[in-house]
């Protein structure tokens, strides 16, 4: 029987490479023989190892530079792939496109996932959305392999991640309690993340609850969020590893987390879920395990990923409308009796 070998390209980030990653099982059942292989920076290629799916992890050092890509996409060429999937279509990707492409004789059948910047100027400079809506990133990374013959995949557990048994030991100890809910309050840009005072309203209203604290060294923050109940709150922003933190997350009974690739970590475990979006327009989740809470506003969507600044007179309208009380109604709904 014949082994299709099948290529993946995405380089960062770690909430594009989580959704990315909802691809592979999806490859592996229409190709039963076949070896998947991803091409991603060497930041990053820790993330992608922890799928079980994929046979084999190339890694870039972008330090290595225009001379390191070269060499990468020679050996790649070399590798005689049946199938490549371009799910970055950056300057980067499309190098080693051409390379991987320019062979004669066994060139791969190729798909790229468009960045649609025609949509996305019209979106974001004209106020005119043309997306699908709400916009899924899962299903954008999706629908190019439809050129495959494959589908879309089920609203569910869309990954399997192999953690390590010291990961998941570690994440049981902090889960031990019960009722204990886990909280994402920081994200890479300010104007996606649910404002400060409003987290800390919500660990003051759920008196019966525990709370986990996830974020990372820079988030000082997160300590205001532990003074506000320490017998009820532990902040683990920065003591954790990224891995960790998803071993965490698999075994949680409730996230809360904005626009976050935290929260795209629950999608694709199928772990329940409260997704506070605000003004950025690609972080929507999938699974039917997390329920999506926003305020309708004409200016939402104003931002790809939480860069700009606010055109309402109140800053973060969109973010500060989803109230404590909205959010602890919701985590009560859908935690276990």
């Amino acid at each position: 029987m014949k082994i299709n070998k099948v290529l993946i390209i995405r380089f960062s980030s770690f909430g594009d490479i989580v959704q990315c990653s909802s691809v592979v099982e999806l490859i592996r059942q229409k190709f039963t023989s076949s070896q998947i292989d991803w091409v991603t920076r060497s930041e990053f290629d820790y993330l992608v190892k922890l799928n079980h799916d994929v046979n084999k992890v190339w890694s870039f050092d972008k330090k290595l530079g225009f001379k390191g890509l070269i060499a990468l996409g020679m050996e790649l060429r070399r590798q005689e792939y049946d199938y490549v999937y371009d799910a970055h279509n950056n300057l980067r990707s499309k190098l080693l496109s051409f390379l991987i492409r320019s062979k004669i004789f066994s060139r791969p059948n190729w798909v790229t996932r468009s960045k649609d910047r025609f949509k996305r100027i019209l979106l974001f400079t004209f106020r005119v959305n043309t997306f699908p809506w709400p916009f899924k990133g899962i299903h954008s990374y999706q629908a190019p392999l439809e050129k495959w013959g494959i589908s879309k995949g089920q609203d569910e557990k869309l990954v399997i991640w192999d953690f390590s048994e010291a990961s998941r030991l570690k994440a049981k100890g902090f889960l031990e309690n019960k009722n204990t809910i886990i909280l994402v309050p920081s994200a890479a840009w300010e104007m996606k993340r649910w404002p400060l005072p409003q987290w800390k309203k919500l660990i003051e209203i759920m008196p019966h609850h525990n709370f986990v604290v996830l974020g990372g060294r820079e988030d000082l923050f997160c300590e205001e969020l532990k003074a506000i109940a320490p017998e009820r709150v532990e902040n683990l922003a920065g003591k954790l590893s990224l891995v960790e933190s998803c071993a965490l997350i698999e075994k949680a009974e409730l996230v809360i987390s904005a626009d976050t690739g935290l929260l795209h970590v629950a999608d694709v475990l199928g772990v329940k879920a409260l997704s506070l979006m605000g003004p950025t327009a690609f972080g929507f989740t999938t699974g039917p395990q997390i329920k999506t809470m926003e305020v309708e506003l004409p200016c939402r969507p104003c931002t790809k990923d939480g860069r700009g600044s606010c055109s309402q007179d109140v800053y973060q309208k969109c973010m500060v409308d989803i109230t404590p009380q909205m959010v602890a109604q919701e985590a009560l709904h859908l935690l276990p009796l």
